[in-house]
């Protein structure tokens, strides 16, 4: 099964969240990313904030949907607000799409450790979801049910 993380600009909440489930996730799972309008470069906080979990960031970017039109996902998840009415590339039709909002962490002012606390409360909730994500038991859902479950995940 493949996932999609998509947010805006494919920089920060979408890398994160293709980052831990990549790391978290068993073998024959896998997930990517993409940004609706990318900005051609990752969030260094993001990056460095999956590093230090032991996360390896390599061949992590920014790239827009298109890059799937040949191979598109199984799941579509947008992460943030921006993201969530915009329709989803019409080659990714058949995919399973649910929204998982997520306050953007690198908008958050203040000193480096206010900074990196919101990162950090980002990738826990993130991880709380993925979690949920991979406990399901994938082969007994149909679309239909796991859409729900990932709805009620994106809820948590």
């Amino acid at each position: 099964m493949k996932v999609l993380f998509m947010c805006t600009a494919n920089s920060c909440r979408s890398v994160l969240s293709q980052g831990l489930f990549n790391h978290l996730a068993p073998s024959g799972l896998t997930a990517v990313s993409s940004g609706s309008l990318p900005s051609g470069q990752l969030n260094p906080r993001a990056v460095s904030t999956l590093q230090a979990l032991g996360i390896d960031t390599t061949g992590l970017y920014s790239k827009g949907s298109e890059v799937f039109s040949d191979s598109p996902p199984d799941v579509v998840i947008t992460v943030c607000d921006q993201a969530a009415g915009e329709p989803c590339p019409v080659y990714f039709a058949a995919a399973v799409k649910s929204h998982w909002g997520l306050a953007d962490p690198s908008t958050v002012q203040g000193s480096d450790s206010d900074v990196q606390a919101a990162f950090d409360a980002t990738v826990d909730q993130i991880k709380k979801r993925l979690e949920a994500f991979l406990r399901l038991d994938h082969s007994a859902l149909t679309a239909e049910k796991l859409k729900h479950e990932l709805d009620r995940i994106g809820q948590q």
